[in-house]
């Protein structure tokens, strides 16, 4: 199988090259890198050019400076990557994190894994943040769940899903949109993949802020986003970030800012949040 990847990178400088040195070392070559320069006010161009010039597998495009937010920018960064490819040339397509360091076999299995098991959808491994000099599970309580970093679909499955939306929350609707059409999303745990960089830490937005547009953007109704920032708000007991959440869904709401799902994706989000609601709470 032939990969396509495609990796958003803003002012990356510092992480990139450990990104790209980790592909160049892959067992499998059978693979495209387009590495799209997010507006990046570093030496983050000056990276990639030592890449793009000794390496024809890799290309670049260079995008305007804008703002930098979560999820919409990432997104919009990496479908102007995906316009520049043939997908029909391509069996997997990836989108991979600018601060990531894959093991050496990690194409080969995710290759393995698409090639055994034609119902897998979108294949991934396990983050890990390095902690007093080492490597440890990033900690995320669903470990099922590929993570942004590092996801790799397979044609047929992105496609079916309509690509990734940009949007807060893109990265959870690609998992409920391809399952509702019969895909699988699995996880290959021996798949180590190390997170230079922990997100988040470059983002001005305030959490109850960034939950209420996520749960609003995610296409949530107000039942289950009031049932999940509660579930926040208990996280750290602070019964006001859970009116601070709410309040800002409401604003959302209020504005009837757009989103990028359709009214039949997003009861079918809706359903299957209703369904994991269910089964937690009412078996208990």
């Amino acid at each position: 199988m032939k990969f396509l990847i495609i990796i958003p990178a803003h002012n990356e400088e510092d992480n990139l090259s450990f990104t790209l040195d980790s592909l160049q070392k892959q067992s499998c070559k059978d693979f495209k890198v387009v590495i799209v320069n997010d507006g990046s006010t570093d030496k983050t161009s000056d990276v990639i050019q030592k890449y793009t010039v000794a390496d024809l597998r890799f290309e670049t495009i260079e995008l305007e400076k804008s703002a930098h937010q979560p999820g919409s920018k990432v997104v919009n960064a990496f479908k102007s990557g995906l316009q520049t490819q043939n997908i029909n040339e391509f069996d997997i397509i990836c989108k991979f994190d600018a601060d990531i360091i894959l093991n050496d076999n990690y194409l080969f299995e995710i290759d393995k894994a698409f090639t055994d098991n034609p119902e897998y959808g979108l294949v991934g491994g396990l983050l890990f943040v390095e902690k007093n000099g080492e490597w440890v599970y990033e900690g995320n309580s669903n470990k099922h769940h590929v993570r942004g970093p590092m996801k790799a679909y397979r044609k047929e499955c992105f496609q079916a899903i309509g690509g990734l939306r940009e949007t807060l929350g893109w990265d959870n609707i690609d998992s409920v949109l391809l399952k509702n059409l019969g895909w699988k999303e699995v996880v290959l745990p021996e798949l180590q993949v190390k997170l230079i960089k922990i997100k988040g830490a470059d983002y001005t937005i305030k959490p109850a802020d960034y939950y209420g547009r996520y749960f609003y953007f995610f296409g949530l109704n107000r039942f289950l986003t009031y049932a999940a920032a509660a579930k926040e708000a208990m996280k750290i007991k602070s019964p006001a970030f859970l009116f601070q959440i709410i309040r800002s869904y409401e604003k959302c709401k209020s504005q009837n800012l757009e989103l990028k799902i359709s009214k039949d994706e997003q009861k079918v989000i809706n359903k299957q949040r209703w369904d994991l609601f269910k089964n937690k709470w009412f078996r208990m």
